[in-house]
């Protein structure tokens, strides 16, 4: 199982939210290429990288900044946030980046998803953020009418890479994860899964290690490593079995 970092981006910082509020943002570094060094050096083998402020304008807000980190990174990274069309997403790739998260686009157009998974084999994942039973949009600023496990279940065919569920009322929180949700999903699609929100001790990584047998394939942590809650590096070791 891989423990990936999280870098959210927000005016060229980064920042965690509290629940995915905007109002609530907490500054963590100003030199985001810094972090990526120290995710390296901590043993990460992906790191994941949102552009908030993408997320809620529906376009590439930080895209020099996130190329520039594609590019120095010497381990891939996954990027979301505002990316909506296809031309974004091969802009994205061509520039080094290995894997597109997409969200809003995914409950908008699935068509396009279908097509974006055709075209870049391999790179493409979709992100499903839910508040409740729903699916949540526009950089979690409205709720969708899509429970989540219909939208899995939609996209379970169309070559994706895999699909990352956040729990948007843990994210950012350090309340420890909640299998209420996850568990229907393993159980609902065949593709590989990553876990987000509310990952925040060694523990929720030994409670989540069983779950790799049924498809769970990494957990994204955040707000925890910056406050050293959870030790990175540590994390890593315990989710390879070396702990």
């Amino acid at each position: 199982m891989l423990v990936v970092p999280a870098i959210d981006l927000k005016d060229g910082r980064c920042v965690r939210l509290y629940q995915g509020d905007y109002s609530k943002e907490t500054v963590y570094s100003e030199d985001p290429l810094s972090l990526v060094q120290a995710f390296v050096e901590a043993g990460a083998e992906l790191i994941h990288v949102i552009d908030l402020s993408g997320a809620k304008e529906g376009r590439a807000v930080h895209r020099d900044l996130i190329i520039e980190i594609a590019r120095n990174s010497p381990v891939p990274i996954e990027v979301g946030g505002g990316i909506r069309d296809l031309a974004t997403i091969e802009d994205y790739l061509s520039a080094g980046v290995d894997r597109i998260i997409l969200g809003t686009i995914a409950c908008r157009k699935p068509e396009l998803v279908k097509e974006a998974a055709r075209l870049f084999p391999g790179h493409i994942v979709v992100s499903i953020d839910v508040r409740g039973d729903y699916v949540a949009v526009e950089g979690w600023t409205e709720e969708s009418s899509i429970h989540y496990l219909e939208l899995a279940k939609l996209l379970e065919d169309a070559g994706l890479r895999a699909l990352i569920f956040t729990d948007i009322t843990r994210d950012g929180t350090e309340e420890g994860v909640n299998l209420k949700r996850v568990l229907p999903l393993l159980e609902a699609v065949s593709l590989p899964i990553y876990l987000a929100g509310g990952v925040s001790s060694l523990e929720d990584i030994r409670k989540l290690l069983p779950l790799e047998e049924k498809g769970l394939e990494g957990v994204i942590t955040g707000r925890a490593i910056y406050t050293e809650a959870l030790d990175l590096r540590e994390a890593i070791n315990i989710a390879k079995g070396l702990k």
